[in-house]
Order: C-alpha cells, then sequence, then structure tokens
C-alpha cells in the first residue's frame, strides 16, 4: 500500500488557512456512486459522441472542459426529466452513511465536487443532502432546445475546476476522495489522497501518493486510525 505524502504540485489558487482543520472533498460519479453514473449517461442519451469523445479525454488529448461541454449540449432539454429518472436507481458506494457519523463526530465538513450534472448528484444522495458541507456540480439551462452549460466553476481545461472550489474552503488538512480523470488535479492539490480505478493510474504516473481504497468503510478505518491515536 502506497502511504500519503506532500503533493509534489499544487495549484496556486489552492491557499490552505485555518479556518478548519481537516476538510474531506469528494468526487461523486464512481466515488460516491458505485458505479461510473455520469459516464452511463452520456453513454445513454448521446451514445455516438459519447464513443467519439470519451477516450480522447481519458486519454488527455480532448480538455474535460470542451469534451464534457459538447456532450452535454447535444442532449435535448426535453430528456432532462429523463436524466433525472435515469438517476432515481443509481446506488452509492457501501459506508458514505456511516463515513459521515465519523467525520460528524470529529467535526470534519464533507465537500462534494462533481464534474457530473448537479441534478444528478442531489438526486441519488436524497435524504443525506442536508449532512453535506457543500455540493458542486455542473449546472444545466434547460430553458431552450439544448441543454446548456452555465459556467459556474469553468476554469482552465475543466468544467468544474475542482482545486478553485476547494479554495473555497480552507483548511490545514484536504483530504481528497476520487476514482477518475476528473479528480486529478483536486488529487495533487491535496496532502491526503485516496484513490481507485483511473486516478491511481493517473496518479502512478504523475509519482503522487496515495492510499487506495473500495468503500468508505475503509475510509473510515484508515482515517480512525489517524485521527484518533
Amino acid at each position: 500500500m502506497i502511504t500519503e505524502t506532500t503533493p509534489q504540485a499544487l495549484d496556486r489558487s489552492y491557499a490552505p488557512t485555518a479556518q478548519h482543520q481537516r476538510v474531506v472533498f469528494s468526487d461523486f460519479d464512481g466515488t460516491i456512486t458505485a458505479e461510473e453514473t455520469f459516464v452511463a449517461l452520456l453513454k445513454a442519451f448521446t451514445p455516438q459522441l459519447s464513443a467519439e469523445l470519451m477516450p480522447e479525454m481519458y486519454a488527455r488529448r480532448l480538455t474535460l472542459r470542451e469534451g464534457v461541454r459538447r456532450l452535454l449540449e447535444s442532449i435535448p432539454a426535453s430528456q432532462y426529466p429523463e436524466i433525472l429518472e435515469f438517476s432515481r436507481s443509481k446506488t452509492m458506494r457501501p459506508g458514505l452513511p456511516e463515513f459521515l457519523d465519523f467525520l460528524d463526530r470529529h467535526q470534519v465538513p464533507f465537500v462534494v465536487i462533481s464534474g457530473g450534472v448537479r441534478g444528478m448528484v442531489e438526486t441519488v444522495l436524497g435524504d443525506l443532502q442536508p449532512r453535506m458541507a457543500g455540493i458542486h456540480a455542473v449546472d444545466l439551462d434547460v430553458s431552450q432546445d439544448y441543454c446548456r452549460v452555465i459556467p459556474t466553476y469553468e476554469d482552465g481545461t475543466e468544467l468544474v475546476a475542482k482545486v478553485n472550489v476547494m479554495a473555497q474552503y480552507p483548511c490545514q488538512e484536504a483530504i481528497a476522495i476520487g476514482d477518475s480523470i476528473t479528480d486529478l488535479n483536486m488529487a495533487l492539490a491535496a496532502p491526503v489522497v485516496f484513490a481507485r480505478d483511473r486516478l491511481a493510474q493517473y496518479l502512478d504516473e504523475q509519482g503522487k501518493a496515495y492510499i487506495p481504497w473500495n468503500d468508505f468503510f475503509e475510509i473510515r478505518d484508515y482515517l480512525a486510525q489517524r485521527w484518533e491515536k
């Protein structure tokens, strides 16, 4: 197992202060959810364009900002209710409520930063929404013929610039949890990173240390050993 270390690269927009001792920043799709919900949605609602663009984004030849925008804005706005309905059956990875209980005991905020659609995130979280210190995701304008991305968190190569969102929650120690390319900059900016799947591969390439994980019980138990000595 690889242990955490000080990140080799920090985004200059992320400047921790002592407002909170710790904050946990979590991806949503494939992290909170047990499967890649947003990717599955794009494949279902825009299959041909997804087949063309997703490999380019994973290979980092096409920016997330451009690729995800093109995919979302190819979907008719009339299908937005179907998008939300598509999300309702998606299951969460085991252990999230128990992990939130653990964070509450330690007074550590839990912030969701998703590269997916806000409506999907809120639909899946359901009754857990009030327990989030913040939910940041892609907002859509569905008042016209096609979905339009509202550029709330857009910056650089990202449609949701996660490091910029992290800067809204200054702390002494940031803990990042993720699984894919959308989490790479967030992971590079956090001293403690829990990574799985594609994110682990990207961090191996970057030489950035991380803690492998499968569910939120494992993250809770690992942090309990660190925090409750």
